[in-house]
């Protein structure tokens, strides 16, 4: 706590939160600082963010480790998160931080990805016999209701086949060769112009069944 002759500044760290303000004053930051978070409006973002997502402030409490009432603060411009406090609250709704900071009328409801633009991940960096290889095909989208990928699937043995399973549902589309996908004990085998649609949350892998290549468009939403 500071003092001088006109006015006492409190300064409070509140569960990871910086809380700035005079004492007895409605505005928790000098007039630059407010203004400069305030035209982000991330406390209205979170608002609609969560009530889209149907979860309630006790619900986003629990997965973030935050209490209701701080959330509540954040939510109506009372209080401003540090950059750990969002991040946390950002993973649950598995935004980045670029959500909460981009001006709403700069987002992208229109993008466009060149061929030329697009990096080449593998399945799992030093992983080894990766199952596949990634492009991602919407990456400038900052707020995606899906996620778009091409995906080019390499040849593996049955046993080497990697079971994975995440929320949601995939779609996948098979631009060439035979895809074979494993589901539980159970393998599926794609060939060209085939699609399948199916809960994610079920264990699944994937391997290349022929000997040619292999690609498809891969979907997935939560």
């Amino acid at each position: 706590m500071r003092h001088n002759k006109n006015h006492v500044i409190v300064i409070q760290i509140v569960a990871g939160n910086l809380n700035i303000g005079k004492r007895g004053a409605k505005k928790l930051l000098s007039p630059t600082l407010q203004e400069g978070l305030q035209r982000y409006s991330i406390g209205e973002k979170l608002r609609a963010l969560r009530l889209r997502k149907k979860v309630g402030l006790v619900e986003l409490g629990r997965h973030t480790g935050l209490s209701p009432a701080l959330l509540s603060k954040i939510e109506r411009g009372k209080l401003f998160p540090t950059l750990p406090t969002l991040l946390r609250i950002a993973m649950v709704f598995s935004v980045g931080l670029e959500f909460f900071f981009t001006d709403d009328r700069k987002r992208r409801t229109v993008a466009i990805v060149r061929r030329h633009e697009r990096q080449r991940f593998p399945e799992k960096p030093d992983a080894g016999d990766d199952a596949f290889y990634f492009e991602c095909l919407d990456f400038p989208v900052v707020e995606r209701k899906l996620n778009a990928y091409f995906a080019e699937f390499q040849p593996l043995a049955p046993a080497k086949v990697r079971l994975h399973q995440h929320s949601g549902i995939e779609f996948i589309y098979l631009i060439s060769g035979k895809l074979g996908i494993r589901m539980g004990e159970q393998e599926k085998v794609l060939e060209k112009g085939d699609a399948i649609y199916f809960d994610s949350n079920l264990p699944h892998g994937y391997r290349r069944t022929g000997n040619s290549l292999c690609t498809a468009l891969v979907v997935t939403a939560p």
